[in-house]
This record gives structure tokens, sequence and C-alpha cells, in this order.
């Protein structure tokens, strides 16, 4: 499946994954590129999962097929912080939504993980390509993601002011999720 990508829209994520340049896969070799990738996720998920990455035209390239229902991405050279992101299938179902900025599916519970943590310009805009003006990057580390959850994440903040805490990333949009660090 080819989709069209934009750096920005990674960042998530990050997984991925947004940020302010379109992915390279020449930047790494597709070897650098799947221990990159698999390192997002706890190495029983890793070993198994399919892992893509995106040419310099933004085209999805296929590294290595998986058996277990995860795709992982590697790190996003466009962020300052290592972000590779691991996703289940309802998980990469809502970031290519994002990707191509469509809603995600409802009534779907998706998970991801970002095991080497995760660099966003904003918590607020997931389109965002660089901090706004007088902000810095949102670091979080270790962490995972919970998508799709909707309005039961009521009572977690909804800013990143202290992202060691479990918080909800995107809030205000269709793509609002749980941002929960393990370390």
């Amino acid at each position: 499946m080819r989709k069209p990508y934009n750096m920005r829209l990674v960042m998530l994520c990050a997984v991925l994954v947004a940020s302010h340049a379109t992915y390279a896969a020449e930047e790494m070799s597709e070897q650098q590129a799947i221990k990159s990738a698999t390192a997002a996720a706890p190495k029983a998920v890793g070993d198994y999962a399919t892992v893509v990455t995106f040419d310099s035209k933004g085209n999805m390239k296929t590294l290595r097929k998986g058996t277990n229902g995860f795709t992982c991405m590697p790190d996003n050279p466009g962020s300052p912080g290592t972000d590779p992101m691991c996703l289940d299938k309802n998980g990469w179902e809502w970031a290519l939504a994002w990707m191509s900025k469509k809603n995600p599916q409802t009534g779907k519970i998706g998970f991801g993980y970002m095991l080497q943590g995760g660099s966003d310009a904003s918590n607020d805009d997931p389109f965002a390509t660089e901090p706004p003006k007088g902000h810095k990057w949102v670091d979080t580390g270790s962490h995972v993601m919970i998508f799709g959850a909707g309005t039961q994440m009521e009572g977690y903040p909804t800013t990143a002011k202290n992202p060691r805490v479990p918080y909800v990333m995107w809030g205000n949009t269709p793509y609002s999720h749980l941002m929960i660090p393990v370390q």
C-alpha cells in the first residue's frame, strides 16, 4: 500500500510521529531502519512486526513484512529526539488517518509503543512542523500510547507541562491520544 507521506505527520508519534521535513529513507540503510524501528517496542513485538519507512518522495516502503499485526517506523531524523514507533493494527489505522488528514475511525482502541521516547513540535497541533514561537519541543521519554479512547480520557492533563506523567496529546482534535510514560 503506498500512501503520500509528509514528515510532519509522523511526529507522533509520533509515532510518531509529525516534523518539518520529508522523511528520507536514504538517510539510513534498510538494516539500520529496521533496527531503529523495532527498538520502539519490546523485542517480542518488534522482532515480528512489519517495518515501513518513507522514501524522499514521501512514498511508503515496506522493509520487512511482519506476522503479529504491529507496524513499526524508524526514528524521524527531522525531530530533535529519537522517536521510532510501533503500532498495533488499530493504532496503525489511526496513524494512516492522521497522515492523510482524515478523521480516524471511532469505536476502535489502538495501542502504540515509543520506548525510545519522542519529540513533538506541539501538544495541541497535530500538524505543527516546529514549536510555536517561545516554546520548546515536547520531549516525552519512553512511553506507550492509547488511541481512540475519545471522551474516556477525561481527568488526564491536556498539556505536556510534565511529560513524565500520563497526559492527553492533541486533545481538542480528532487525533487525541493518551501518552503514558513507562519510565
